[in-house]
């Protein structure tokens, strides 16, 4: 897809895992999600910042490459419950549409697999793109009641720190595997 290439991010790229994020932010403008409130030393952007950080650590923090070996994708993954989640799934809008946010999912799913099978994220369930991609890789929405304590409580700090908190749900998608 694409000719990318994946490969783990160091933390010494934090900066460009940010960017790539960022980036890809702006599109939400377009759906009425203003992030220009949350500037670099807010609460929340700060903790995201140490999480990716430290899943750069674990070897659990992924940026992908075009074929010029621009960074254009992200994906941050972590637990959540006890259970693998995918904390972060960026991709730079001139990558985008071409296949990287699927080559991206996919080896999220894989690592999932790899690790108990269910997958978790959190995101916007109102915005055209984001539902309906996660939906068609096999992910539903979960009510709040069925989710663990540590997904309530994530819910809960995205939706006291970040736009359109009312939107915000929760997702999982069952393992696939046969173990």
């Amino acid at each position: 897809m694409g000719g990318y290439v994946i490969r783990a991010a160091r933390e010494d790229e934090i900066d460009e895992m940010v960017s790539i994020d960022d980036d890809a932010g702006a599109l939400f403008a377009s759906a009425g999600i203003d992030f220009s409130a949350l500037t670099r030393d807010h609460p929340y952007l700060r903790h995201e910042r140490e999480q990716w950080l430290a899943a750069s650590a674990r070897g659990e923090a992924f940026l992908a490459f075009d074929g010029a070996g621009d960074a254009a994708g992200l994906l941050v993954l972590d637990w959540i419950d006890d259970t693998p989640y995918l904390e972060q799934l960026s991709v730079r809008m001139r990558a985008m549409k071409r296949g990287l946010g699927r080559l991206l999912l996919t080896r999220a799913v894989a690592w999932a697999e790899q690790h108990g099978g269910a997958l978790w994220l959190t995101t916007y369930g109102h915005v055209a793109w984001n539902r309906p991609f996660y939906e068609r890789a096999a992910f539903e929405v979960v009510p709040e009641a069925e989710c663990g304590p540590e997904m309530r409580a994530c819910l809960a700090a995205q939706r006291q720190a970040l736009p359109a908190p009312e939107h915000r749900i929760a997702m999982r998608r069952q393992s696939c595997s046969t173990e």
